[in-house]
């Protein structure tokens, strides 16, 4: 439920900016406003299940994040789902860490490595499968089945949770860092709010001392963090060299895959012509490749070394990206989004597992709260990446749309039209009061290669972080039994 909302929604997206006639800013802020609870509050839900147990504190998230769903459903406008998005991410804050600090403490030694596989196999492949499900939801009912489907999902987890057993961390303290859960929240809402109100075409009040504000917060963070007699990440965790390299793998790897993601559907709906369904369907590849192969990937790591897998499923993600990049307008799907997607899935399908192993075992000790920083660190990765990415996209449309207007030799009307509607036009889209057939149909031309270009340039961006992320593994990780060699 948790990883396919965190997808499904995109490609709803263009839907949904026609029904409430919403602006670029709006709609990243429904996938924004979800992220960011999710990704600031991980921490502190992991805390709240070492304390009080991972099932309890499992359930509440879940039972939180089906009546937020409800809510999500019912929406009238694009404020009241961006609220109820808010709350889905804190009851999703309350589960994830949970999923994977449960596995962690029912399973020991090669065991541990094929439930994890299992778990990332899972949690990929839906994460992955969301695209395709809100398509087809979307395009075949509403868009707001995406959130109604959630209620008999979360009856039938409850139901299966009565056969798992609880578990705790003995040694957890027993108050908690509120205060750093507030000062984590505040910070990457300041940066978020910031960087989305500074992109062109949709400016927003005080975005400039918002960024300023959140880099200020998340700075009086990681100091209380360290100074704090009870933290909620214990800084002994990344005095640990394999957890931190991987935790900042995560965000590079996670940052790319979370910012393209959530810019492919306006792309393939808005400029290449797609369905919603269509739309969904096109990453196919990636999903049943990540599904295949990450168990066998995690059973593969005590053979082939986390260095190896994670430098070499890094070097593969870039490679998809790299050829998303050069998709261009009206190519066949095979060659523009099929081979990109079925080299992304073989990177994504050989490091989650391994990556996820490797953060899980440098943090044993604290396993809700090593899973709740792990699991922070991709879903900020994907916040910040959304933001930052959606600039780049919208400099190069901006940068680009006034050259195509006047090649194509819009109408000083229409023009005006354009220049009114920016927020519209940054997710690709065109202005509903363009209403002259000739008129729209260049505009759309216009607005299309604009937007291609600004989707270009992002991808070259996600795999500058891949190739980062690949670097980073080949010289931060150490493998155990090079490590041995080298003793002896």
């Amino acid at each position: 439920m948790i990883f396919i909302d965190g997808t499904a929604v995109n490609v709803a997206l263009p839907v949904l900016q026609r029904d409430f006639a919403a602006g670029a800013d709006a709609l990243q802020w429904v996938v924004e406003g979800y992220a960011l609870f999710l990704s600031a509050l991980l921490l502190l839900g992991g805390a709240l299940g070492d304390r009080f147990g991972r099932r309890l504190i499992f359930a509440v998230g879940i039972l939180l994040f089906a009546a937020a769903s409800i809510a999500c459903g019912l929406a009238a406008n694009a404020t009241m789902l961006i609220v109820a998005r808010c709350v889905q991410g804190v009851g999703g804050a309350l589960a994830t860490p949970g999923s994977l600090s449960l596995i962690t403490a029912a399973f020991v030694g090669a065991e541990r490595g094929r439930a994890i596989g299992t778990w990332s196999a899972a949690s990929a492949m839906t994460a992955a499968l969301g695209p395709l499900l809100g398509g087809w939801l979307t395009q075949t009912f509403s868009w707001r089945l995406v959130f109604f489907i959630n209620v008999p999902l979360a009856a039938l987890v409850l139901i299966a949770l009565v056969a798992v057993a609880e578990s705790r961390d003995d040694s957890a303290p027993a108050e908690l860092d509120l205060a750093g859960a507030a000062l984590a929240t505040g910070g990457l809402g300041g940066l978020v709010y910031g960087l989305i109100g500074i992109q062109p075409g949709t400016p927003a009040p005080f975005a400039g001392a918002a960024i300023v504000a959140g880099i200020a917060l998340l700075g009086w963070f990681v100091v209380r963090e360290r100074t704090c007699a009870l933290p909620m990440v214990p800084p002994a965790l990344f005095r640990s060299r394999a957890f931190s390299v991987a935790n900042v793998y995560t965000f590079l790897l996670y940052g790319a895959l979370g910012g393209s993601l959530y810019f492919l559907p306006f792309d393939l709906i808005n400029v290449q012509g797609y369905s919603p369904a269509a739309a969904g369907a096109a990453l196919l590849p990636f999903v049943l490749l990540v599904a295949l192969f990450s168990r066998y990937a995690g059973a593969s790591l005590p053979r082939l070394g986390a260095r190896r897998m994670l430098t070499g499923g890094a070097v593969l993600a870039a490679a998809g990206f790299g050829l998303f990049a050069a998709a261009g307008i009206g190519r066949p799907y095979w060659s523009a989004f099929f081979l990109p997607g079925l080299i992304l899935g073989a990177g994504f399908a050989s490091l989650v597992a391994p990556l996820t192993t490797t953060v899980m075992d440098a943090g044993e000790e604290h396993g809700g709260v090593a899973s709740g920083v792990n699991n922070a660190v991709s879903r900020v990765a994907s916040l910040i990446a959304v933001a930052a990415l959606g600039i780049v996209l919208a400099a190069v449309l901006d940068a680009n749309l006034n050259v195509q207007l006047d090649r194509l030799g819009i109408a000083p009307a229409t023009r005006a039209v354009v220049e009114r509607e920016r927020a519209q036009v940054a997710a690709g889209s065109v202005p509903h009061d363009i209403v002259d057939g000739r008129q729209r149909a260049l505009v759309a031309e216009a607005v299309g290669r604009a937007y291609q270009r600004g989707f270009d340039a992002l991808m070259f961006a996600a795999a500058a972080l891949a190739l980062g992320g690949a670097a980073l593994a080949w010289f931060g990780l150490r493998d155990p039994s090079s490590r041995s060699s080298a003793k002896a």
